[in-house]
């Protein structure tokens, strides 16, 4: 952190602060020497700081140890971080349903929920299920509004900075909404906003099928397929924020569209539409001719758009998730295909995480923002340039 030198003695406490805080919460209720010899702080220091974080709610006096209740004399004070001072949601907004995901300030789930929206609603009806999903949750969970320390949020598109959605194909009116200002009306707490496919791959990172990579590649797969990317362990997004849009990829040969290489009909299938989908898929394992050759289309179709990434980033890893993390029959191909046409064919799995890698990451988002202002955490995942 490097030696202080005069300067804003209120700058001097909020290291301080950071911390002792940061030990607390990665030891098991530790004494006052504890604290005093992990953080390297003078123990007036030490207790001037703990004295205040127990009078902002953060920190608590922890129970003697047994051994320690039964020896002669006052057992030495044990302090631990409280979890339950706070609270934070990741919440996903889809296509066909929002979900949410409430958890303490350690990150741990608490409670969650889910709601089906149509496909076609508008973005004030679909905002308004949301709203009235995290009231339902909060109300279910217990909790109130005003515990919500931050709150992550991820749905399909190009984000701004500030939440705004810069381009979103995928959902009636999302184009140009303000969804960061929309929801800090909701919230007394911030909001972050990230692209669905971003999130999922930093929960992938956090809690799925990536734990032990740092430069990984997120594929959400679909009739518009988008990827996010790890690299060296932290989230790309690209200057303007539209890293890992592949589903555009077909428009550089000008070759036709994903919903119309998986159709058996020759009437494009809607890109939104994913009973259509699993319905090609399952008639192709069926054993049906025409389903079948849309699939190997498509699935062609998707391992060069999947190419285009691994030859550009080189990743250790590439994780399937999606619709088609459900499906048979994805992984085979897209193996054999990557290692035709890539120099150093990376492993590829399926997600681990399945439906809940988006509302995961968004909740992971909001869990950097806290150990950002909490813990003077540097170098988080998700964290924006600015």
């Amino acid at each position: 952190m490097g030696r202080l030198t005069g300067g804003d003695p209120s700058l001097l406490r909020r290291i301080n602060s950071a911390v002792v805080l940061h030990a607390l919460r990665a030891a098991d209720s530790p004494t006052l020497t504890d604290l005093v010899q992990v953080t390297g702080l003078s123990r007036p220091t030490v207790e001037g700081v703990i004295e205040g974080l127990i009078e902002t709610g953060l920190v608590a006096e922890a129970p003697a140890e047994e051994g320690e209740a039964r020896r002669q004399g006052r057992p030495a004070r044990r302090f631990r971080f409280r979890t339950e001072a706070g609270h934070l949601l990741g919440i996903e907004i889809g296509p066909h349903r929002v979900a949410a995901l409430l958890s303490d300030l350690s990150g741990r789930v608490r409670d969650s929920a889910q709601r089906a929206v149509a496909e076609t609603a508008p973005p004030e009806e679909r905002l308004e299920r949301v709203r009235a999903m995290v009231a339902d949750l909060l109300r279910h969970a217990g909790v109130a509004r005003s515990s919500l320390r931050a709150v992550g949020v991820a749905g399909p598109g190009i984000m701004e900075a500030d939440g705004t959605v810069r381009l979103g194909t995928a959902l009636p009116g999302w184009t140009g909404l303000p969804l960061g200002g929309r929801l800090r009306r909701s919230f007394r707490c911030p909001v972050l906003v990230e692209n669905d496919a971003n999130a999922a791959v930093v929960a992938e990172h956090w809690q799925g099928a990536a734990t032990g990579s740092d430069d990984v590649v997120f594929v959400l797969a679909g009739l518009s397929p988008g990827a996010g990317s790890l690299i060296g362990g932290r989230l790309h997004r690209g200057f303007g924020g539209a890293a890992g849009e592949i589903g555009a990829l077909h428009l550089l040969g000008r070759e036709a569209t994903p919903e119309t290489l998986l159709s058996t009909t020759g009437e494009p299938l809607h890109p939104l539409d994913e009973g259509q989908v699993a319905a090609v898929f399952a008639a192709a394992r069926d054993g049906d001719g025409q389903a079948r050759e849309a699939v190997d289309r498509f699935l062609r179709r998707l391992v060069h758009d999947v190419a285009a990434l691994v030859l550009a980033l080189d990743p250790e890893l590439v994780v399937i998730g999606g619709w088609a993390s459900g499906l048979a029959g994805v992984l085979g191909p897209l193996r054999r295909e990557l290692a035709r046409y890539c120099l150093r064919p990376p492993e590829v799995v399926l997600s681990r995480l399945g439906p809940a890698a988006i509302a995961t990451g968004a909740l992971r988002l909001a869990l950097d923002h806290v150990e950002g202002e909490l813990f003077a955490v540097e170098g988080t995942v998700t964290g924006r340039r600015r």
